[in-house]
């Protein structure tokens, strides 16, 4: 149950405590006695990963809001809500995009209206995923001198977003790393290398002259599945070399389409249980719904079977994540994936549309949910 508090907020947000007693305690003391919370803070973290901007724009792509006036996608997403986006970071890619340089034009954008810029290290020259994790061409494979590398090429990259005015409030240590990271010497048949290269990003990160220093996260695919989390993360940290205070959250992936299991009561079990186990801020990273699913790969998990393939659709489950995130301790992050690169419109699913702005750039309606999570 949702309280309402816009009658006793100010313009800063600020309760006035007079007010408050008067006109929310009998209604707490009754929501606490049934059980209830009595109120659902607002996700910290409401935020899109916008890393193809560029390359849309390259392409001639512009963007409109929903009533058709052409603006910049970041002031359409600051209009709607969005206070935060997350980029991806590649090594050497072969066409120069989601590098360095390309990370530092689109961060500046965002800084510029305000918006909070979640940096995701692939690690990679290209997507690492559940199914690569290539090392950087010209990287030295043998874990000591990989590790050594990735330290200072993680310190370096933030020594350049700092020098740019950038200063990152999220920062991944990989991408969906599930499987490891920097294959083969960081695969899971040896969980000592993955510790250790986890480790060196991290001191990377607290090493290099951000200021102030971001949130370190861990990144892994198949949120709603606990088995997979509880097994990553306890062989993990049992080698002692990458230790619980070297990061701050704890992401997951989540998309319900790739698997009938991935529903959101499992979701929310296996987040709840990420939660109590570790302490960690708990953030879903990667999610998105279709507009259109005409011929699924696979069966959609039965409580998400009710809501629509459409614009209201997509803020309906955006919506119900939220409130899974919200449910659990210390969960404050939701990012959609890619709402905005409609050149790759079925963003890696057997949907056809998943974004929130239709082919031609203007937005949906669905957008201004970051509004109301």
């Amino acid at each position: 149950m949702d309280v309402d508090l816009a009658p006793v907020l100010g313009s800063d947000q600020t309760p006035a405590p007079c007010t408050l007693s008067k006109m929310l305690l009998p209604s707490l003391s009754a929501l606490l006695l049934a059980g209830i919370p009595a109120v659902n803070a607002a996700i910290a973290y409401k935020g899109v990963d916008w890393s193809s901007l560029l390359v849309e724009e390259r392409a001639g792509m512009s963007f409109r809001d929903v009533n058709g006036n052409t603006k910049p996608l970041e002031r359409i997403l600051v209009e709607n809500g969005v206070n935060t986006v997350r980029q991806r970071v590649w090594v050497n890619p072969s066409n120069g995009e989601y590098n360095m340089d390309y990370n530092i034009q689109l961060a500046r954008r965002a800084k510029a209206v305000g918006l909070g810029v979640y940096i995701d290290f692939h690690y990679s020259d290209t997507w690492a995923d559940p199914g690569k994790q290539g090392i950087p061409s010209g990287w030295p494979t043998d874990i000591d001198n990989l590790s050594w590398k990735l330290y200072n090429y993680t310190l370096e990259s933030c020594n350049k977003f700092q020098d740019a005015g950038i200063q990152p409030t999220i920062i991944s240590i990989g991408n969906e790393i599930t499987p490891g990271l920097l294959w083969p010497t960081g695969r899971t048949n040896n969980w000592g290398n993955i510790a250790r290269l986890l480790r060196s990003a991290a001191w990377g990160i607290k090493d290099s002259r951000l200021s102030p220093r971001p949130k370190i996260m861990v990144h892994l695919d198949n949120g709603w599945n606990w088995s997979t989390q509880n097994n990553w993360y306890t062989n993990v940290l049992k080698q002692g070399t990458f230790e619980s205070s070297d990061f701050d959250i704890m992401g997951v992936s989540f998309y319900p389409f790739y698997s009938e299991a991935a529903s959101l009561s499992a979701l929310k079990t296996s987040l709840t249980n990420m939660a109590n186990n570790w302490g960690k801020e708990i953030q879903v990273v990667e999610t998105n719904w279709p507009v259109q699913c005409p011929n699924p790969k696979y069966q959609f998990p039965a409580d998400v079977r009710s809501i629509p393939f459409s614009e209201a659709g997509q803020a309906q489950y955006v919506t119900k994540v939220a409130d899974v995130v919200r449910s659990v301790n210390r969960g404050n992050g939701l990012f959609y994936w890619e709402p905005a690169w409609l050149n790759n419109a079925a963003l890696g699913s057997s949907c056809p549309e998943n974004t929130m702005f239709a082919w031609g750039g203007r937005a949906r309606s669905s957008v201004s949910v970051f509004q109301r999570i």
